[in-house]
């Protein structure tokens, strides 16, 4: 198993941490000296509140006194403050986040975006978590297998072998392809097996109707901004690609950065055509995530790619916006001469939680307690329901989620079993949290996620740290890629410009990047 790749930082948050750090070196608050603190045991006795930031997808904000604080009050033993922070993709979070940092104000608990936790490592301005973890979090110290840990130590950015965040572990592939199953069958098609199959039933939700609507506003399929989030037309081709962005897998016996191989050639070929014939949504290279989830969500979109768990969130939308019950199920891998296709998968996720050095023992404290109590397995269970009469109710004395509602809902901010995932526990999770009421839509979730396992593999660049990034930020950004995919794929590039993207990558630092990602591969795999 090894360590996902990160990105490094932005100009913008390195400018950030280089306020802090100047203070966080002269304190000297190493781990070491925090672990050892006389007043530590004694400080985690008392309720400190801790100014944690997570995703939020449009949820209100956690603020003190209210219910979903004092539900995390009595489940974790810490008052969590969440200010509301848009998401929009990671980019708007990412952004508040560097304004944060740089005005000294940094969150005491917070997801790194982009690599950034590199940066703030080499600065002293997260807490060194070696010795901490074990001693005063031993719930998580325990829950992440050694050799992840071994892994997490081995892309030190500070080359010292020590840990500076909390690592995502998946023992499953999460993310697919997912196809309308009811529109399939009002065209009179079956599931498409082969690239000729698809193209026809992406023909036929353009021209036939399926949405009955009378308007023939379907949009055969689609994605984002960057040329993001439609990984199931890259995926035929065996591209490694992880929400858009083209990673790291063998090609040709050697590891090898996707977006430059032959396969993206072809794929890119592929896609445009169907952006040429009317199979590709006209807007996917201007949607963002709201724009896009709002086509699903109104019935329009045959095919979209991501989390197969996730489809019954879509379908129950669907339903309430036009009365329509959907089904989304996951789309088999279509078959292309020449090429193995799969969905990848990245056992070893995104760093979950990176800690504020914090000169305040009290709240570095209450820090390592919020984190060993999240992962109390015991505690999963309410961590999930959330609070009661706000994202649950009692029926029969069983606890029933309640379907999201973003006007009074506070963010559930902690799902660990998101983070730290067996199928096993989330299949079994899902199913006792479903009401029978809802169990057409939320259904789909766990059918697909069995079903999803069928066409994932773990790619070889599982692992790959930031550092091999370091120097080339465009590239780490994917500049230069997003231009040409984009380009071409609108059909103002021919297919050919390919080869000059390519070159152009290689000497613009990719050769390097591509030696440092090799000398890593190695190294993991002795």
């Amino acid at each position: 198993m090894s360590w996902k790749k990160l990105s490094v930082i932005t100009l913008t948050a390195a400018m950030a941490v280089s306020v802090f750090s100047g203070c966080a070196k002269k304190e000297e608050t190493g781990s070491q000296s925090q672990s050892k603190s006389p007043s530590a045991t004694a400080a985690t006795e008392e309720l400190v509140d801790l100014e944690v930031w997570y995703s939020n997808l449009g949820f209100k904000p956690i603020e003190k006194g209210s219910k979903l604080y004092e539900f995390y009050k009595k489940e974790l033993g810490v008052g969590v403050i969440h200010p509301y922070v848009e998401w929009n993709g990671g980019t708007s979070y990412l952004n508040q986040l560097n304004l944060k940092i740089a005005a000294n104000e940094m969150p005491d608990m917070f997801f790194p975006q982009q690599g950034m936790e590199a940066s703030l490592a080499k600065n002293g301005a997260i807490a060194d978590l070696t010795d901490l973890l074990p001693k005063y979090a031993p719930n998580l110290w325990n829950a992440i297998p050694k050799d992840v840990w071994d892994i997490v130590k081995a892309n030190d950015p500070t080359g010292q072998g020590r840990i500076y965040y909390v690592p995502g572990v998946l023992d499953y592939g999460r993310m697919g392809g997912l196809i309308r199953k009811d529109w399939l069958d009002k065209v009179g098609l079956p599931m498409p097996k082969t690239q000729e199959d698809f193209v026809k039933v992406l023909e036929a939700f353009r021209d036939k109707d399926p949405n009955g609507n009378g308007k023939k506003d379907e949009l055969p399929t689609g994605g984002r901004e960057q040329a993001a989030w439609m990984d199931e037309l890259f995926a035929m081709y065996g591209v490694a690609m992880n929400e858009g962005k083209p990673d790291w897998d063998i090609y040709d016996g050697k590891l090898t950065y996707a977006a430059v191989t032959p396969n993206m050639k072809a794929s890119l070929e592929f896609i445009a055509k169907l952006y040429k014939d009317g199979l590709l949504d006209k807007e996917t290279l201007l949607n963002n995530k709201a724009q896009w989830d709002g086509k699903i969500d109104s019935d329009k979109v045959g095919i979209y790619y991501h989390w197969a768990e996730d489809a019954g969130g879509h379908v129950e939308k669907i339903f309430k916006n036009t009365n329509v019950k959907g089904d989304y199920s996951v789309l088999p891998i279509p078959e292309v001469p020449g090429f193995k296709g799969f969905y990848t998968q990245k056992k070893m996720g995104s760093p979950i939680w990176v800690v504020k050095n914090n000169k305040d023992q009290k709240k570095l404290m209450a820090t390592m307690k919020l984190l060993n109590n999240l992962y109390d397995k015991s505690k999963w269970e309410n961590l999930f329901y959330g609070a009661e009469g706000m994202h649950h109710e009692v029926k029969d004395g069983k606890k029933v989620s309640i379907a999201p509602d973003k006007s009074t809902q506070e963010n559930k901010l902690f799902q660990p079993f998101n983070d730290l995932d067996t199928l096993e526990y989330k299949t079994n999770l899902l199913k006792n949290a479903t009401s029978p009421e809802r169990l057409w839509a939320l259904g789909q979730n766990t059918r697909n996620m069995a079903e999803n396992q069928k066409y994932v593999k773990t790619i070889a660049g599982d692992g790959l740290p930031a550092s091999i990034y370091d120097g080339f930020a465009d590239i780490n950004n994917r500049t230069l890629y997003v231009e040409y995919a984009t380009k071409i794929i609108l059909g103002q590039y021919p297919i050919s410009k390919f080869d000059e993207f390519v070159e152009k990558w290689n000497k613009s630092g990719g050769e390097e990047v591509t030696k440092r990602a090799r000398e890593w591969y190695a190294k993991v795999k002795k």
